[in-house]
């Protein structure tokens, strides 16, 4: 049996990036609905902003990990 280092090595190394960015989209997301529940104590009403960017986020994960797993049935 021989293992392809290389290969292995490369595939570790795309799945952490793809992890740490996830997590680190996923924070931004929940930083954003914490600006606005900021925002909303403070008693400006803003924060419009803040919900849209959070929601990106939330989208963009949710369209990364379908795609994840449409790579793994298909």
């Amino acid at each position: 049996m021989h293992i392809d280092w290389a290969a292995l090595g490369s595939v570790f190394g795309v799945s952490l990036g793809v992890t740490v960015g996830l997590v680190a989209l996923f924070t931004l997301g929940i930083a954003g609905l914490s600006r606005r529940e900021r925002a909303v104590a403070q008693g400006d009403g803003g924060g419009a902003l803040a919900v849209t960017g959070a929601y990106a986020c939330f989208a963009a994960c949710a369209a990364a990990v379908a795609y994840g797993i449409y790579l793994i049935v298909a």
